[in-house]
């Protein structure tokens, strides 16, 4: 499988926007959440992010909050999620990215963490609550393994800090469109885009942007405003929530496409219609 810088490269060359996807690991359960994975990849998805659930989770909306409580009071468990990822990765085109807090990290130690995922073919990671300062350990032991650690910009940030966090950040920059948590926004704010800019003058690296894009309307924005990848989380929960898993998964690879065209042309290898089986 190949890295996300180089997966990023190969979209470059086509000049083409990634669709980033993200679900929560568990919600309603592994075997929908392993069946919404193969769906995303099948409907258009360029990279999955997939969250382990956690109980405390300090960047996210209340959609994925609730996702990650549901999935908990399932009994859902990080050995779980790799169990199921180890079986479902090697049919995958996408590459998995892993969304975690820090805590579960630390409590398995960095090592033993970064190699269990890394057996389980996870090939990015995100951690939200990692601040840059202390994020050194967890980049290079991850080089080791293979996975790439892409961390966060906020709208806050310095342009100073925001030169370093591009310096450190690997596979990809991961732009916060707005302040605070995760969740559907009605609008995105234009200093987004702002933001981009001052990205590009520091970096070539690619820049996915997400926090607030739920439609098709704010993914085609966030591509004008030039970046490399639309990351959309709640609305991909939202719809696997609100519905009985047939329906759910139906949801989810209708709303991938509708993304995915409006970011970029439709490949020649991408599904006419809708793909379940």
């Amino acid at each position: 499988m190949n890295s996300i810088s180089a997966d990023f490269q190969t979209l470059r060359d086509r000049q083409e926007c990634a669709l980033i996807p993200f679900i929560t690991a568990g919600d309603p359960n592994l075997e929908t959440t392993a069946e919404a994975l193969r769906i995303l990849d099948r409907n258009s998805a360029d990279f999955i992010e997939l969250g382990v659930p956690y109980s405390d989770p300090l960047a996210d909306g209340p959609v994925i909050q609730a996702a990650a409580t549901r999935a908990l009071q399932n009994g859902t468990k990080l050995e779980q999620v790799l169990e199921m990822l180890q079986t479902v990765i090697p049919s995958l085109k996408a590459p998995i990215i892993l969304f975690t807090y820090y805590n579960p990290i630390l409590h398995r130690g960095i090592k033993t963490f970064l190699g269990e995922i890394a057996v389980a073919g996870v090939r990015g990671l995100v951690v939200p609550d990692l601040p840059l300062e202390e994020a050194e350990e967890l980049i290079q032991t991850a080089g080791f393994f293979g996975i790439e650690v892409i961390l966060l910009v906020a709208p806050t940030s310095s342009q100073d800090r925001i030169t370093a966090i591009a310096n450190q950040s690997q596979g990809f920059i991961y732009l916060v469109s707005v302040t605070g948590v995760t969740g559907v926004r009605s609008q995105l704010q234009n200093r987004v885009q702002n933001l981009i800019t001052n990205l590009r003058n520091v970096t070539d690296k690619p820049i996915g942007v997400g926090f607030g894009i739920s439609t098709p309307e704010q993914a085609y924005q966030v591509r004008e405003w030039g970046a490399d990848a639309v990351i959309v989380g709640s609305a991909f929960v939202k719809r696997l929530a609100e519905n009985r898993p047939i329906q759910g998964l139906q949801a989810i690879a209708q709303l991938c496409q509708e993304l995915k065209a409006v970011i970029t042309p439709i490949r020649n290898d991408a599904p006419t219609s809708l793909t379940l089986r």
